[in-house]
Parts: C-alpha cells; sequence; structure tokens
C-alpha cells in the first residue's frame, strides 16, 4: 500500500465535488493517484470507515454523501459565484 494518507483522499474527493459537481468513482481516485484500481477503492473504504459524516451507497463502492455535499440530488441546493452544480446533505 503506497502512503497515501486519509487526509490526502479526502482533500481529493472534496475538491473533485467542488469541480466537478459530484462524488468521484474509485477509479478516478486511483487515477489520482497513479495506483491500480483495486487500491483506489481500499483508499476510499479506509476513508469511509472513519466516523466522518461520509458514506456510500448501500452495498456499493458509490460515494453517496460527503459533507457538506451530497451525490443525490436534494431539497438542498448549494450554489456558488452563481454556479448551482451542487446538493447538500
Amino acid at each position: 500500500m503506497s502512503q497515501i494518507t486519509k487526509d490526502i483522499t479526502y482533500h481529493f474527493i472534496m475538491e473533485y465535488f467542488v469541480e466537478w459537481g459530484r462524488a468521484p468513482h474509485f477509479t478516478e481516485i486511483a487515477r489520482e493517484f497513479s495506483v491500480p484500481p483495486d487500491e483506489g477503492k481500499k483508499l476510499l473504504h479506509e476513508l469511509m470507515d472513519t466516523k466522518l459524516p461520509i458514506w456510500l451507497y448501500p452495498n456499493t463502492d458509490l460515494i453517496a454523501s460527503f459533507a457538506p455535499f451530497n451525490n443525490l440530488p436534494t431539497q438542498y441546493r448549494i450554489t456558488v459565484d452563481g454556479q448551482r452544480k451542487w446538493f447538500a446533505q
């Protein structure tokens, strides 16, 4: 396993949400850190095992929510500088 820490993985996911308006897939995490897809999945799951307000869709490897963002549409919209591409938890 590489020396990629949970805080580095967290920062990448948060920045990805801000830029793209959605959560990255574990393969995108792997590509960012130049590791195989199974290691990207492991990085994701290690982060999800923390007590942070983040979670996966049940029985999947897909990010459902990553505070303050939600990957599913909700009634809570986030607008920044006139852009409305995010949903909140």
